[in-house]
């Protein structure tokens, strides 16, 4: 459940498919899932993110995403899952991470805060409290990078604007971190734009 007022900033979501690293710290492009294009398309919607982006450099599939697209947008899901196509409204294809930046900057006026995120990131990142403190008070847009494979390359990680940390589930961490990004991208939308109505005082 969203907070009811809306925040200030456009909130931007892009799944990075390159320039990531495989396991081995090469340089790859990852293939786009059918599961994440839904899965991502449905939390952006759900927590009112205005788009999320899925960004490859491989035309076959940026091809891929557009066909799906246009079934939930134009074809017969339109009809058969309204609900799913209204999420699917929300979501766009980018060559790379540069198209996303300029598109969001010619649609708002102003070039967007770009945010870097990371299974280990830690240093030099900010807390999600003032990360969710600064949509709610600032205007704008923020752009949230999440890298597909084994995460986003340390030059993309360098240009962003600022960095959340990593994802610590158990305090202390128990050893194990090794989250889907769909999960990452659901838990870390819900701690920056959640509802705490709830939440203990």
């Amino acid at each position: 459940m969203i907070h009811e007022d809306a925040p200030p900033m456009h909130v931007h979501v892009a799944l990075v498919h390159h320039p990531v690293r495989n396991r081995h710290g090469e340089v790859i492009a990852t293939a786009v899932t059918n599961l994440d294009i839904h899965d991502l398309a449905r939390t952006g919607r759900t927590y009112d993110v205005h788009t999320t982006w899925m960004v490859t450099p491989l035309e076959q599939q940026r091809s891929l995403v557009e066909r799906i697209v246009g079934h939930w947008r134009k074809g017969e899901g339109q009809t058969y899952n309204p609900i799913r196509a209204e999420a699917f409204a929300r979501l766009g294809v980018a060559e790379n991470i540069e198209s996303v930046i300029e598109n969001i900057t010619e649609e708002s006026g102003k070039r967007p805060l770009v945010v870097g995120t990371g299974a280990a990131v830690q240093e030099n990142a900010i807390t999600y409290e003032a990360c969710r403190r600064q949509i709610a008070s600032s205007t704008g847009s923020l752009l949230i990078l999440f890298g597909t494979g084994w995460g986003l390359i340390d030059e993309v990680m360098d240009s962003c604007d600022l960095l959340l940390p990593g994802i610590e589930a158990v305090a202390g961490r128990n050893g194990y971190n090794h989250l889907s990004v769909r999960a990452a991208v659901a838990i870390i939308l819900d701690r920056l734009l959640g509802n705490r109505v709830h939440d203990p005082p």
